[in-house]
């Protein structure tokens, strides 16, 4: 005779079922009984009251459960996971997959920067669940993402991105005005996916250096110098926050000044170009000035890249130049100012270097291209090493030590603005 199979016996069913006198699993938020007879199972009622943060369950006051690892447990539970304030009732599926893909694989493609992919994939992630623009904006970017690794899908996905990018914009443009220590690590996250995103974003043939105002995601260098503004208007609290590594201390600062031969004499070419726009007369002394110090702060940013150590951010350093451009020049670029446009074509160089992340693939042929047609002769003339350096696909700010452990050495130069060259160090390089 076969034995019946004992069961547990358990009293904590819900009461749908214990009223039709059934076996329940006792499974949550909805025991399968009351699921497929499409009935309302008490255990919902019960789990949304546990975990709404409205009506939290109540700690004990008693000194030995305060301090016991149950009690812990049980205080870690009670918390919301996420703000009550964050509604995304319009989410699909899809955008699902797009959360997975930037939690997988996208955050690992915003920089060379290890110690900030775990930021990015966790940290930032977690703060988008309570801020929906910030969240729009992470769903964004993996959806530009995606549209990049299926070519095929590549229309649907950047429509999807543009959906989430607009969205995430109404509300950033409306609230940067008031950030806030609660908000500001969310503001700062979104102003760089926005860098991003407006590098990712289609190429329309043709397009200028500058687009219209009206359309920002493309308007990249205002973009670049917005992150900037975040950041120092919340530095203390960022800087202390969680995001704190995604940020490079002492990036503006610069004590090796070496070059390649090339770029050295190719910058101080540029900054004679500039002083002769107040030397022959023009009457715009403030441009004059704007020209020679974004090409000075072009030859920091160049030195900047070629003599960066390898845990130091790369994409943080080549965005050094256009925070450090004074708006005098900006205001120059905008009007096309043929000087302007050479400089910002010596600066593509520096774009090229990013070039292997799929966000910037392309950017410094295509604004090297754009600014070769926004030109003239003979000022054409004065971007073809940048135009060359480009096209062979070179990265000549990579440095490529000729000996173990090259030390220039930096003697007075004969420029007037003070520029040094190196006496003693690898022939291709030069000091300023």
């Amino acid at each position: 005779m076969v034995s019946r199979r004992s069961h547990q016996k358990s009293r904590n069913g819900c009461s749908q079922c214990k009223k039709r006198r059934i076996k329940c699993d006792e499974i949550r938020p909805a025991c399968s009984n009351c699921v497929k007879h499409s009935i309302t199972c008490d255990f919902q009622t019960s789990t949304s009251q546990a975990a709404s943060p409205l009506h939290p369950p109540k700690l004990s006051s008693h000194g030995s459960d305060s301090k016991s690892p149950g009690s812990t447990r049980s205080r870690a539970r009670s918390r919301p996971i996420i703000s009550n304030n964050l509604v995304l009732g319009d989410l699909q599926m899809g955008d699902f997959e797009l959360l997975h893909q930037f939690a997988t694989e996208t955050c690992y493609t915003t920089s060379n920067k290890k110690d900030s992919h775990d930021l990015w994939r966790v940290t930032v992630c977690k703060e988008g669940l309570n801020h929906e623009f910030l969240m729009r904006g992470i769903l964004a970017i993996a959806a530009l993402h995606l549209g990049h690794l299926r070519p095929d899908q590549a229309h649907e996905y950047q429509n999807i991105a543009a959906n989430h990018q607009d969205r995430a914009l109404s509300v950033f443009r409306v609230n940067v005005p008031n950030v806030t220590e609660s908000n500001c690590h969310a503001f700062f996250a979104l102003s760089s996916l926005i860098v991003v995103y407006g590098f990712a974003s289609p190429r329309k043939p043709g397009t200028a250096v500058f687009t219209d105002e009206s359309q920002e995601s493309e308007d990249w260098l205002p973009l670049i110098r917005g992150v900037n503004s975040i950041l120092q208007r919340a530095w203390p609290v960022v800087e202390n926050g969680p995001l704190r590594g995604l940020l490079q201390p002492g990036i503006f600062n610069t004590t090796d000044t070496r070059l390649p031969r090339a770029a050295d004499l190719q910058l101080r070419s540029l900054a004679e170009l500039c002083k002769s726009v107040s030397a022959n007369g023009s009457g715009d002394d403030e441009a004059a000035e704007a020209y020679v110090d974004a090409v000075k702060a072009l030859r920091k940013c160049y030195a900047k890249i070629f003599t960066r150590s390898s845990v130091e951010c790369e994409v943080a350093t080549a965005f050094t130049w256009p925070v450090e451009v004074p708006n005098k020049f900006i205001e120059m670029l905008r009007a096309r100012a043929p000087h302007a446009l050479i400089i910002l074509a010596h600066y593509c160089v520096v774009l090229h270097h990013l070039n292997d992340y799929w966000w910037m693939s392309g950017w410094a042929a295509h604004l090297i291209e754009n600014i070769y047609n926004e030109l003239q002769d003979p000022w054409r003339d004065w971007i073809q090493w940048p135009s060359e350096t480009i096209s062979r696909n070179e990265k000549c700010l990579v440095w490529r030590p000729l000996s173990p452990d090259p030390v220039p050495t930096h003697t007075p130069g004969s420029m007037s603005n003070g520029m040094g060259s190196v006496s003693n160090g690898p022939p291709s390089v030069s000091g300023g």
